[in-house]
């Protein structure tokens, strides 16, 4: 199953990506994360964004620069504390992102019309299901599995499948091997010949 869902993924990424291209071309896709980030936290300072991103400040900064000049993003003193600077979204980049998601959303329409409706119905379905488990998932954090024996695809194994060793059957004695000393002291000594010369 999850061999499946990540393969579904990718097709959708690659959806995704196709109209990246077609509508918001002037954009990379680091930038195109920075602005999607902060659209969704409306006055988030450059720390928390590089936080968010998983990226040095120095990286997320020159990010900024590039937008900013781009007249995508806009940059002001927080409200809070004068001394950070808070970013938001330009009317343009509004636009960008409003034009992207269409697109995305009319291309996967698309596809969609090609599905049975009873596909459809599952489709959506399985996502709400997998929205919510993804939710809890996040709010639990990962799962780490401890170390110990692992089946053939790498899964953990419970203690009670691990292999037992061997034991013979009820009733019959259990065979041990018998080890023989050896006395490394001694040397080889070729035998003696008996023979008397002719």
């Amino acid at each position: 199953m999850a061999a499946a869902l990540d393969d579904a993924v990718a097709t959708l990424l690659s959806v995704w990506e196709e109209a990246r291209e077609r509508t918001t071309n002037r954009l990379s896709t680091a930038q195109l994360r920075v602005v999607t980030v902060v659209e969704q936290h409306d006055g988030i300072n450059l720390r928390r964004l590089a936080t968010t991103l998983g990226m040095l400040l120095s990286s997320a900064s020159r990010l900024c620069d590039r937008l900013v000049a781009a007249g995508m993003l806009e940059r002001e003193p927080g409200r809070s504390d004068r001394r950070e600077i808070s970013l938001h979204l330009t009317p343009e980049a509004a636009r960008l992102l409003a034009a992207l998601r269409a697109d995305r959303q009319a291309r996967l329409a698309e596809v969609i019309a090609g599905m049975s409706p009873a596909g459809q119905e599952a489709l959506r379905s399985g996502l709400g299901e997998f929205r919510e488990a993804a939710r809890r998932s996040a709010q639990t954090g990962p799962r780490h599995f401890p170390p110990g024996p692992r089946g053939p695809g790498g899964e953990p194994r419970s203690p009670e499948a691990s292999p037992e060793p061997h034991r013979p059957p009820a009733g019959l004695p259990e065979q041990r091997s018998t080890v023989v000393p050896v006395d490394r002291r001694r040397t080889y000594e070729p035998p003696t010949s008996t023979a008397r010369p002719a």
